[in-house]
């Protein structure tokens, strides 16, 4: 099984963006209603503005970061195994992204283990972001 053109195409993209450790051109790849899956919240992050917030907040936080293994899925669906580091916490997680026909990332999921890091992962976001994505969340609400 592989990815659609498109959706190669985007990942290929967002590949490149975190090796060169440069999201900025990130809402090009991030369908306008795309929503994210936190790790430590619910509900999901509504709208790419947040997704891009979210996601280039956590390409901040983390250290050591780096991709070790990819699942295809599906013809729109990927996972991504990672390791990083937030603090003194090392953690591992999944990237569970769907992308959208045009092969924009639709829905990004995002899992990580061990507790103790997701713990100290969801503080480092909270304290950088969590006023801005609540008050985001209460819009939509």
């Amino acid at each position: 099984m592989s990815l659609s053109p498109a959706a190669q195409k985007s990942l290929a993209q967002w590949y490149a963006m975190i090796a060169k450790d440069d999201l900025s051109n990130l809402a090009s790849i991030v369908a306008e209603k795309a929503i994210f899956r936190s790790p430590m919240a619910y509900p999901p992050y509504p709208t790419r503005d947040v997704v891009c917030l979210v996601l280039q907040t956590a390409a901040s936080v983390f250290e050591d970061f780096v991709y070790h293994r990819e699942f295809v899925a599906g013809p729109n669906d990927v996972v991504l195994e990672f390791s990083a580091r937030v603090g003194s916490k090392q953690l591992k997680g999944v990237d569970i992204i769907r992308f959208d026909e045009a092969g924009r990332i639709a829905e990004f999921e995002v899992m990580v283990r061990p507790a103790n890091a997701l713990i100290a992962l969801g503080q480092a976001m909270g304290a950088r972001i969590g006023p801005v994505v609540n008050e985001v969340k209460k819009m939509k609400a």
